[in-house]
């Protein structure tokens, strides 16, 4: 009977065995008969996703649940895929975009540039929205409707941009559409909102010369200077003034002017200063003779960080910028002057006013 019934355990150990490899073997055909969803096999469904994902840089969920919606029609589901994200994307399309880049294009004399807003640095940083940003600004320099503003400076608002037609020629956007298309297609891909913020075209008959910080690559970044330098014969010292022209537009980057002469300081601003300065010499106790003559040495020192001609050059602080013009009209044999200089920020604004296309800093002479 001992024989008997150890005889039995191997019967039964053999048993439970079979019985568990039937259900692991059940549960690995649901599992493929789930993802395959009685379409091709699963070696060709893995190459359907990867070559779907890189086609639109969407989410692998969302490829994989397209192409079983379309029945593994890779082409149906990129169509669908773009239907769903013009969808998203319209739902996304209040929330605020803070982040960014600033495209610059240039022509002979001209240079256009805008801001395109996205929700985070990270997509700042992809390729398909610098693409983007790049082909705006060139489409922005061929504009010649805009708005111009009192710095000679042409705003060239969404507005202006939004019917013209792209011609995109990037391997995950390509073909004719429209600026607006063409945004809300990236924002899809981007699951953010993507916004043309703004731009601006710059003309001169002079040098025009252009520093772009934070460069992610040529034509982009996250601040921009633009300046002109103006003379009678700059071509025959053009090396000198592109030198200096490139030069002042760092230093408005890094200076932030906000007027080009002590002149051009509107009254505005300069007896809001005037106001503030009185009120911290009256604190003092001083006599009121003491207090103007406080007034008007803080007032100094108040147009030499606003005042572009009256600003230390960042490059060289034992001079101010009217003194380094001086010496470059020596330097080319006739004067030189500023035309107009422009500065923009990535973002500047938003917090303050939401989406409001803020003039940027420009003064003309």
């Amino acid at each position: 009977m001992a024989l008997c019934r150890s005889a039995k355990r191997p019967l039964q150990v053999m048993m439970m065995k079979g019985s568990c490899s039937s259900a692991v073997e059940s549960s690995f055909g649901t599992f493929l008969r789930r993802f395959s969803s009685q379409g091709p096999a699963s070696g060709e469904q893995m190459s359907l996703i990867k070559q779907l994902r890189e086609r639109t840089s969407a989410p692998i969920k969302d490829v994989k649940a397209s192409l079983v919606e379309c029945n593994w029609d890779i082409e149906a589901a990129q169509k669908d895929l773009r239907k769903r994200g013009i969808v998203l994307a319209s739902k996304k399309s209040g929330r605020t975009a803070t982040e960014g880049l600033l495209a610059l294009a240039q022509s002979e004399g001209k240079a256009a540039i805008i801001e395109l807003n996205c929700e985070t640095d990270f997509v700042s940083r992809n390729e398909i929205f610098q693409y983007l940003a790049l082909s705006l600004a060139k489409q922005a320099l061929l504009v010649k409707n805009g708005s111009q503003q009192p710095s000679g400076v042409l705003s060239v608002g969404p507005e202006s941009l939004e019917e013209l037609k792209l011609n995109l020629e990037h391997p995950k956007i390509s073909g004719e559409t429209t600026v607006h298309n063409a945004i809300t297609e990236v924002a899809a891909m981007m699951g953010e909102n993507v916004k043309l913020r703004r731009g601006f075209v710059m003309s001169s008959p002079g040098v025009l010369s252009t520093y772009l910080h934070t460069s992610p690559q040529p034509g982009l970044g996250r601040i921009a200077g633009l300046l002109s330098l103006e003379t009678k014969d700059g071509s025959s010292h053009l090396d000198a003034l592109q030198r200096v022209g490139s030069e002042l537009a760092m230093h408005v980057v890094a200076a932030k002017p906000l007027f080009l002469t002590k002149e051009l300081v509107s009254s505005e601003a300069l007896e809001s200063e005037r106001e503030i300065l009185k009120s911290q010499a009256e604190s003092t106790g001083k006599s009121q003779m003491a207090i103007e003559k406080m007034v008007e040495g803080r007032l100094r020192k108040y147009y030499e960080e606003v005042v572009l001609m009256e600003q230390k050059f960042i490059i060289n602080d034992s001079l101010n910028v009217k003194r380094l013009l001086s010496n470059l009209s020596k330097e080319v044999g006739s004067p030189v002057k500023i035309g107009n200089f422009f500065r923009m920020e990535v973002g500047e604004g938003i917090q303050r006013l939401n989406a409001s296309a803020d003039e940027p800093v420009a003064q003309a002479a």
